[in-house]
């Protein structure tokens, strides 16, 4: 009996998360040493401002005034949630981009706001939407990656479920 060579995983996608934490670290950095705080800059008129402003907090300011021990109990979930979605990753074949890419893309946003929270107290934000008089919380690219690999989580695990329980 031979011995089995191991199976090629999806470690690989962690490239992707490192992109998603380069353009994050490198579009903050712009914005810090280019933008006026609490200011808007018209990027769409009507529609989109850079908008340079800071969360304490997570998703929606959620528990920005809670005194600052907030931003260490974020910075433990991210990595929790982080170690876990890797652990998924190494066990994902290589090829199953529908798994490895949402994962990647979570575990990079995280990191991203993480790498803030370590260095600055604070998330940076920057990226206002708006129409008419309904503006949507300010974001930046990790939040995009965060929300985009959530999103591919549930629907192609709900894709996935749907045809596993036809095909069984």
């Amino acid at each position: 009996m031979g011995r089995q060579r191991p199976r090629p995983n999806a470690m690989s996608w962690l490239a992707l998360s490192a992109l998603v934490i380069g353009l994050d670290q490198w579009s903050k950095a712009w914005v810090l040493s280019s933008l006026p705080e609490y200011t808007a800059v018209p990027v769409i008129d009507g529609f989109w401002n850079w908008y340079r402003t800071y969360n304490t907090g997570a998703a929606f300011s959620f528990l920005a005034d809670a005194g600052g021990w907030q931003a260490i109990f974020f910075t433990v979930l991210a990595f929790a949630i982080c170690g876990l979605l890797g652990w998924w990753l190494w066990r994902t074949p290589r090829g199953d981009w529908r798994q490895a890419l949402p994962f990647a893309l979570v575990i990079g946003g995280a990191l991203g706001n993480v790498i803030d929270r370590l260095i600055h107290g604070h998330v940076v934000d920057f990226i206002q939407w708006y129409w008419r008089g309904h503006y949507w919380p300010s974001f930046n690219i990790a939040d995009c990656a965060v929300v985009g690999g959530a999103i591919g989580i549930a629907l192609f695990g709900l894709f996935d479920g749907k045809k596993k329980r036809e095909q069984g």
